[in-house]
């Protein structure tokens, strides 16, 4: 199972430009990513999606829905 969880809000290179660089590797296409932010304002979901993330989840994360996400997205790439 492979998934990256990527904080929008990092020092240095924000997760915005990781999830555009992420998604420049040919290789990582199909890999979920998942942006995570404690953030959470009104189009932060609509501009990670965009920026390439495979699913948004807002801080703090509930570790069920967590799990769940990661289940539905990898078991997708596996097929």
């Amino acid at each position: 199972m492979e998934a990256v969880l990527v904080d929008i809000m990092m020092p240095d290179i924000d997760g915005y430009e990781t999830l555009r660089r992420i998604r420049s590797v040919p290789q990582f296409a199909k890999l979920p990513v998942f942006a995570l932010t404690a953030k959470a304002m009104k189009g932060d979901r609509e501009a990670c999606l965009k920026a390439g993330a495979t699913d948004y989840i807002a801080k703090p994360a509930d570790p069920q829905h967590l799990i769940s996400l990661l289940r539905v997205h990898v078991a997708r790439k596996a097929s």
